[in-house]
């Protein structure tokens, strides 16, 4: 697909047009920052709810303050979707004007000699604690073309809509724990977000995706942050490689030692006769139910490195008389490490308010209807009464190694974001419990960690006794006595083994105790302990 030759998608084979953009929007302030200052702290907040109307005042305002003309104009025409004057555009891009605009695919004519925005264009902030193995990286000041969102435009989104910045895109980005890799997948790029992460701690990252109108958007973006991500344009394949296809065929054959994908998971009902072009190629997979995730779960360890790992975000059915785990535990090899957190679970009729809102398909009340009651029937039709949504880590272990992690789990209160290092460190952790006798090692209270203490007035002693984490994942930990025992004992001095004979010591020896049942299960809470991030290796 030469660059430039997509309808209806920015183009990307003008180098200097994007040059002279980069630097105008540069030069103007076009920052989440500036943004941010810009607007005021209440309207940028509106704005991220995709309120308008408090960034419409503010930037009404400061368009008649010389000082921040150029920067409302921007905000105005790509932010809020406001058509402007060419002259206002002339004067705040001086380097690229209304006429290269209109050539890169940015902006188009409207009523009344005005132009008007044919893509968002946003900036990014690239967060400085999102680097390599979760270090700060100094962060970085990107721009991102996309479709404009609903919120932006009248009518029901196109098919083929290009999505933009999103919860999902941002959550992947969180929880993609970060390890320097020879070669990174993003599967079903988008507009690229998850390839502007990857590029700062992998050497080669191959971007695929169903949508060409995507991959336009994505080159575009590429180049045009092209000094901030450290590529050539003259030479892309260097560092990007771009593939069109669905799911895995683009890339059958190859490995990679890091996959992320934010895939099309939305459940969506199938209806005869449907072709691609009937659906919405950001969200909808084209296939039944939850096929989608499911054949990536057991798809994706085949396109895997050993030791490589795969994170994406992905919505299971869970039919009536079933736990939400059931489906994904089916989907799950044995050979391979595997990790669900569920983080969200609604019912179907909730779901289907969300995903026709998403598309603006509630505009239309004999529409929205319609297909409100098809969502309703899909469902039933599977016996379904709820949708799972959350996060998967994949691995596949290295040469030699057996899977050490089989983990189904829900987590529906706030975690710590970024996430990302702490699900890595958790990892690292499940493999030090596999290479090592936890009897003899010595262990540390965590940092993170507090204990509460609940009694009733007057009680000798508490009656429930809790372990808190105040980072990652933030579990709570409902101790027994000798496990609390256990716990005060960490500083490292005495081994695993020498704790638990101390306990042994002190608390059994009454008629029926049995020492080696208290020492098998303590031992075992003490490894949930150090697998959950309470207690580490000295």
């Amino acid at each position: 697909m030469p660059a430039g030759s997509i309808p209806e998608a920015p183009r990307s084979d003008l180098p200097v047009l994007l040059e002279a953009l980069a630097a105008d929007l540069r030069a103007v302030g076009y920052s989440v920052d500036g943004v941010a200052e810009l607007l005021g702290e209440a309207a940028h907040s509106a704005l991220g709810r995709d309120q308008l109307i408090p960034a419409l005042i503010a930037t009404g305002r400061a368009a008649g303050e010389t000082a921040t003309a150029a920067l409302a104009a921007v905000v105005r025409l790509w932010l809020l979707a406001v058509p402007q004057r060419a002259e206002i555009l002339d004067a705040a891009l001086p380097g690229i004007r209304t006429d290269g605009l209109m050539e890169l695919g940015l902006v188009e004519p409207a009523d009344g000699g005005l132009f008007q925005a044919k893509v968002d264009l946003r900036p990014y902030g690239w967060d400085p604690t999102i680097g390599e193995d979760g270090a700060a990286d100094g962060g970085a000041d990107l721009w991102v073309a996309s479709d404009l969102a609903a919120h932006q435009r009248s009518g029901v989104l196109r098919h083929d809509h290009v999505l933009g910045i999103g919860q999902a895109s941002t959550t992947l980005v969180q929880v993609t724990a970060r390890r320097h890799v020879a070669r990174a997948l993003d599967l079903g790029t988008g507009c690229g977000i998850q390839t502007f992460h990857l590029l700062h701690h992998a050497e080669h990252v191959t971007a695929t995706d169903i949508s060409a109108r995507a991959l336009a958007f994505t080159r575009f973006n590429l180049l045009l942050n092209a000094a901030e991500l450290h590529l050539d344009p003259a030479d892309l394949d260097a560092r990007v490689s771009l593939k069109h296809g669905s799911l895995l065929d683009p890339v059958a054959g190859e490995e990679f030692d890091l996959v992320v994908s934010n895939p099309p998971f939305v459940i969506t009902p199938r209806s005869l006769g449907e072709t691609a072009g009937d659906q919405f190629t950001y969200r909808d997979g084209g296939l039944p139910g939850d096929e989608i995730v499911s054949s990536l779960v057991r798809g994706l360890p085949a396109v895997l490195a050993p030791a490589g790992t795969a994170q994406l975000l992905g919505n299971w059915e869970i039919p009536a008389g079933s736990g939400w785990a059931d489906r994904p535990q089916s989907w799950a090899s044995p050979a391979t490490d595997v990790w669900f957190i569920q983080r969200e679970q609604v019912g179907p009729g909730q779901y289907a308010e969300t995903w026709l809102q998403d598309a603006s398909e509630n505009r239309d009340r004999e529409h929205y209807q319609d297909s409100y009651a098809a969502y309703l029937d899909d469902f039933a039709s599977r016996n379904v009464t709820a949708i799972g949504f959350g996060m998967i880590w994949l691995r596949r272990p290295a040469a030699g190694a057996g899977p050490v992690l089989s983990r189904f789990e829900e987590i529906t209160y706030p975690i710590e974001q970024p996430v990302g290092p702490h699900l890595g460190a958790a990892v690292e952790r499940a493999d030090w419990l596999a290479a090592h006798d936890l009897a003899g090692a010595h262990l540390l209270v965590a940092e993170d960690v507090t204990e509460e203490r609940h009694q009733r007035p007057g009680a000798e002693h508490p009656g429930v006794i809790l372990l808190r984490q105040g980072a990652g994942l933030r579990r709570t930990n409902l101790l027994s006595t000798e496990l609390a025992g256990f716990v005060s004992a960490c500083d490292g001095d005495l081994s695993v083994g020498q704790i638990i004979g101390a306990l042994e010591a002190l608390l059994g020896g009454y008629e029926g105790f049995d020492g080696a049942e208290f020492r098998t299960g303590l031992l075992t809470e003490v490894g949930n302990l150090v697998r959950d991030g309470f207690l580490l290796p000295a």
